[in-house]
């Protein structure tokens, strides 16, 4: 459980310092843009009320509260799952990714009312209209790590440490 509590607080510690740095010490918030490494790596201002790409922010206030609640749902569920057995280092590693991820968000959304998504990305001459932040790509890794490693070695796929598939 360690290694999961330190990813998903390292997580959000850059998350929020990111969040920090970027919107408020460069004053991105103000400036709305900035070029880094064009057209590789923009800075683009985005309060994101809705789920990624914008999904679902017509009606903020409702939307914001229950975006708050599935966030901690979701990561109560994955923090509880991930105690009751044991898992392999990629499947606690994609927990603590996702876990701190979410709470990242979740702080944007009570602190501000949306999540600050700062970072546009582009290449090989298509323009990409979104933007997003360390917290959204910490939340697919880790759900896509959840996918991918849930199911594979470990102690949970042998019967426990110790087991080696030995049935009781």
């Amino acid at each position: 459980m360690w290694r999961v509590f330190l990813v998903a607080v390292l997580v959000f510690a850059v998350d929020q310092a990111s969040k920090v740095w970027i919107v408020w010490h460069l004053n991105l918030a103000g400036n709305l843009s900035m070029d880094v490494l064009p057209p590789w790596l923009n800075l683009r201002m985005a309060w994101n009320q809705g789920m990624n790409f914008g999904l679902f922010s017509n009606d903020a206030e409702v939307t914001r509260w229950l975006l708050i609640a599935i966030a901690l749902g979701v990561s109560g569920w994955v923090w509880v799952w991930i105690r009751r057995t044991p898992h392999s280092p990629r499947v606690q590693l994609s927990a603590g990714l996702l876990i701190g991820g979410a709470l990242g968000n979740v702080v944007d959304r009570v602190l501000y009312g949306a999540v600050a998504d700062f970072l546009n990305m582009s290449c090989c001459g298509i323009e990409n209209p979104f933007a997003f932040n360390v917290a959204d790509v910490a939340i697919f890794a880790g759900a896509l790590g959840l996918v991918l490693f849930s199911g594979q070695g470990g102690p949970e796929a042998t019967g426990g440490p110790g087991r080696r598939g030995k049935t009781p």
